[in-house]
Formats: C-alpha cells, structure tokens, sequence
C-alpha cells in the first residue's frame, strides 16, 4: 500500500496545483462583436487611400503639382499623415470630377441621334 501512495504522489501533486490553477481568478476577455458599418469604414478608408495614392501616382497630376510649384514627394508624404476622414472627404472630392471632356459626350450622343434615325427611316417612319 505504502508503494502505490508513493507511486502515485507525483500525480497528487499535478492535480493539486491544477486545481489551484483553476480556482484563481483570471481576467476575463474584453471581446465584443463590432457592427458592420465600422468593419466596412475600415475597408473602405484603406481603399480610399488607395484610390488617392493611384491618384497621385499618376503623371499628368506630378506635373499638376510641379506646375503649382509643389514636390510630388513631399504631397505624398502628406497624404500618408492624413486622417480617415480627411481621405474620405478627399476621396469624396476626386470622385465628383468629371472623368472625361465634352467632346466623348457630345460624339456619344449624335451617334445614338444617327442610329434613331436609321432606325426610323428603316421602319417607314421618317421618308
């Protein structure tokens, strides 16, 4: 009897200090779920910056800033400070541009006013 006891005293020891281990009071983790609008403002102020960096990065906008006196380095060093917000409002800014001349728009539209009128001759109705 007095072997099994000596046997089995490492064990004893383990599950004692298992059991204290268990029985002190841990921090509990601050988990909480977060809403989906903040996730989506997280992704969408990576890509604004992005957008902006692209943006910057392009060459006929280096020569814009060389022009107005401004260093395309140092302009991009300075979009990498900007706020969340401040790209977003930049972001904001850069998508209200017009993206092309009048000219593409004026050529779209007689080309669409030529093809009504074919259309029309073809089915009699124009002589």
């Amino acid at each position: 009897m007095i072997g099994l006891r000596r046997k089995g005293q490492p064990v004893f020891v383990l599950m004692t200090v298992l059991a204290l281990l268990i029985a002190i009071p841990h921090p509990s983790a601050l988990a909480a779920l977060i809403p989906t609008d903040v996730a989506n403002d997280v992704v969408q102020g990576r890509e604004a910056r992005e957008r902006i960096m692209r943006f910057m990065a392009r060459e006929d906008v280096r020569a814009a800033l060389v022009a107005q006196g401004i260093d395309p380095d140092e302009a991009d060093a300075r979009v990498v400070t900007l706020t969340d917000a401040e790209i977003a409002q930049i972001d904001g800014q850069i998508e209200k541009l017009p993206a092309g001349g009048f000219l593409e728009f004026a050529i779209a539209v007689l080309i669409i006013a030529l093809l009504v009128i074919v259309i029309l001759k073809v089915a009699g109705k124009i002589k």
